[in-house]
């Protein structure tokens, strides 16, 4: 998704610029196909422990204050599915999309579906499992997210989640409900061939394994998924998961 940015400065940058977090599951999307591609980029890392991108500045560039955002000579794009989409269109050695057209639509779904369940399922459970358990509530930078984000669901989960008390549990069920529904669709693929989709490693896998990675540390029940774990274990010995998350990672 291409965004106009009331921050300017980012026009004026040449090349390809990203701006991300270390343990964003998200960024590390992106920063595994730019090394895949073996691309030449320049690192903008926002640190999310304090709130780096609660600024009007950030704001400016990335209307709902998320990360990554990337800069393609001047060019502003947002949403990391896209992102990672645009980058294997833009620079198609190597592939990393099905040739047949049934399989590109499967590839398709798989990163829909991520970006669907990123906030109900995916962050809700990593924030009432870990993160929000190490951040302490602080009023002044509450108002301040309030001030800059006009995101409905962001501020819905926001508004729940620093209140100090959490999540509700009703919320936080169906969030694991929807991940254990997920793998069970993903371990059923793996059973089948190597990868989710078919026999070629895509960006279908590149979308899902951050997930796995970031749900190890909040006890996802993994052990249940002996195929699962076959394939994140694959994929960790790719060069493009060392550099794209162990690198950046390697604390959490």
């Amino acid at each position: 998704m291409i965004v106009t940015p009331t921050n300017k400065s980012v026009t004026e940058l040449e090349g390809l610029h990203l701006f991300h977090a270390d343990i964003s599951n998200c960024s590390m999307r992106v920063r595994m196909v730019l090394a895949e591609k073996e691309l030449p980029w320049t690192s903008h890392h926002l640190d999310l422990r304090k709130k780096e991108t609660v600024t009007p500045e950030y704001f400016g560039i990335h209307p709902k204050g998320l990360v990554p955002t990337l800069v393609h000579n001047g060019v502003v794009h947002i949403e990391s599915n896209e992102i990672i989409e645009y980058l294997d269109e833009t620079y198609p050695d190597p592939p990393l999309q099905p040739e047949a057209e049934r399989e590109r639509d499967e590839m398709h779904a798989w990163l829909r579906t991520a970006t669907e369940i990123h906030v109900p399922a995916v962050k809700t459970l990593i924030y009432t499992r870990k993160i929000g358990k190490v951040l302490h509530k602080d009023e002044a930078a509450d108002a301040k997210y309030r001030s800059l984000q006009r995101d409905p669901e962001l501020l819905a989960f926001h508004s729940r989640a620093s209140t100090g008390v959490g999540l509700p549990t009703e919320q936080v069920d169906k969030a694991e409900a929807t991940l254990l529904r997920l793998f069970d669709k993903a371990e059923n693929e793996l059973a089948q061939h190597e990868w989710l989709v078919g026999d070629r490693f895509s960006l279908a896998d590149i979308s899902w394994v951050p997930l796995h990675f970031t749900l190890i540390g909040v006890d996802f029940p993994f052990n249940r998924y002996p195929h699962v774990s076959a394939w994140a274990e694959a994929i960790r010995e790719r060069r493009s998961f060392r550099e794209g998350v162990l690198r950046w990672c390697d604390k959490f």
